[in-house]
C-alpha cells in the first residue's frame, strides 16, 4: 500500500478523532456538549496502530507527524489529570488497565518466558538435587528457609497477633512494590535490567520451590504462596513487560528521537504500572492476613488459590472488552 492509499483509507478515522478531540478540548460545538470517552479511546488506539505502521513502512514525515500530533492530543485528553475519585479509579481498574495489558501482549509473552522458563528449569534441578540451591543461595539463607517453612510452631504459618499482621502487611507492601519497581524502571537500560530482574526472580523462586518440595516442606510452602502468588507473580511479570516496552523504545525508536519514543512508550506503559501497584497491594494484604493463617487447611488454600489464578487470568484476558464496535454517525 502506497502512502497515498494508506492516507486515503485511514483518513476518515483520523477526521473522526479530530472531531472528538475538538469537542473534548472545547474548541468546537456548543459549550458543555458531552463527548464519547469510549469512542475517543477506541479512535486513539486505532491511530496509535496507524502511527506504528507508518513508522515501520517509513512513510513521509508529514504523515507520521500528523499521526504523532493526533496521538499526543488524544493521550492528553485520555490521561489528563482529574479529581481522582471512585469513578476514575473504577474505570482504571475495570477498563484501562486490562486493555493496556492486552496492548502489551508481545512484551508480556517475552516477560513471562524470562520468568517462568528459568523457574521451571531450576525448580526441576533443585528437586532432583536439593544441594543445587547452594549454587544460588548461601547455606545460612537456606537454613533460614528451612525454619520458615518447616513443621512446628516456628514455621511461617504460626499464629500471630493482629498488630504483627499489620506490620507484616506494611513490610510486604514495601517489599513487593520494590520488586515491581525494579522490574519496570530497570527497562531504561535497553530492557536488559528488566530481563535481569525477571530472570533473577524466576531463578530464586524456582530454586526455593524445588528445594522445599524435595525436603518435604512442599505443603507448607505451596499452601502459603498459592493465593497471593496469583497477584504478586502476575504483577512482577507485568512490571517486567512494561520495562521491556521502555527498552524496546530506546533500541528501536523508529523515526522518532529516542527521547520522544521513550516518552510515548512510558506514557502508555504507566497504565500497566498503576495496575501492577494495585495487584501488589492485594498480594500484600492476602499474604499478611490469609496466607500465613494456620487455622485454614492447606486444601482450602489450594482451592482459593486456584480460584484467584483463574480470576486474574480471566480479568486480564476479557475485562474491558467492548461488547460491540459501533461506528459513530458522521457529522
Amino acid at each position: 500500500m502506497t502512502p497515498r492509499q494508506f492516507e486515503a483509507a485511514r483518513s476518515p478515522s483520523w477526521q473522526q478523532l479530530e472531531a472528538v478531540l475538538a469537542l473534548a478540548e472545547g474548541t468546537s460545538g456548543p459549550a458543555g456538549k458531552r463527548w464519547d470517552g469510549a469512542r475517543l479511546a477506541a479512535l486513539y488506539r486505532a491511530c496509535c496502530e496507524d502511527l506504528a505502521l507508518a513508522r515501520a513502512r517509513a512513510y513521509p514525515i508529514h504523515l507520521t507527524q500528523r499521526l504523532e500530533q493526533l496521538t499526543q492530543r488524544a493521550h492528553r485528553q485520555i490521561y489528563r489529570r482529574h479529581s481522582f475519585g471512585l469513578r476514575q479509579l473504577g474505570r482504571l481498574a475495570l477498563v484501562e488497565f486490562p486493555q493496556a495489558v492486552r496492548d502489551h501482549r508481545g512484551y508480556l509473552l517475552a516477560a513471562a518466558a524470562l520468568f517462568v522458563l528459568p523457574l521451571l528449569a531450576v525448580g526441576w534441578a533443585s528437586w532432583r538435587d536439593p544441594g543445587f540451591i547452594l549454587h544460588l543461595l548461601d547455606a545460612a539463607k537456606v537454613q533460614q528457609f528451612d525454619q520458615m517453612y518447616g513443621p512446628g510452631d516456628g514455621g511461617i504459618g504460626r499464629e500471630r497477633e493482629a498488630d504483627t499482621d499489620w506490620q507484616m502487611f506494611g513490610f510486604y507492601v514495601m517489599h513487593n512494590i520494590g520488586i515491581g519497581f525494579q522490574c519496570f524502571a530497570a527497562g531504561i537500560f535497553a530492557g536488559l535490567g528488566s530481563a535481569f530482574f525477571l530472570l533473577f526472580n524466576g531463578l530464586f523462586l524456582g530454586a526455593l520451590a524445588g528445594y522445599l518440595i524435595a525436603r518435604g516442606h512442599g505443603e507448607n510452602f505451596l499452601s502459603f504462596v498459592v493465593t497471593h502468588g496469583a497477584f504478586e507473580l502476575t504483577a512482577i511479570v507485568l512490571a517486567g513487560a512494561a520495562g521491556l516496552r521502555l527498552g524496546h523504545a530506546l533500541i528501536a525508536p523508529g523515526r522518532s528521537t529516542r527521547v520522544e519514543a521513550l516518552r510515548q512508550s512510558a506514557a502508555e506503559a504507566v497504565v500497566v504500572v498503576y495496575g501492577v501497584v494495585g495487584l501488589l497491594l492485594v498480594a500484600a494484604a492476602v499474604e499478611a492476613f490469609w496466607s500465613s493463617a494456620r487455622w485454614v487447611a492447606p486444601q482450602v488454600k489450594y482451592g482459593v488459590g486456584a480460584a484467584c489464578w483463574l480470576l486474574v487470568f480471566a480479568y486480564l484476558a476479557w475485562q474491558g472488552r467492548p461488547l460491540a464496535a459501533k461506528e459513530p454517525h458522521a457529522g
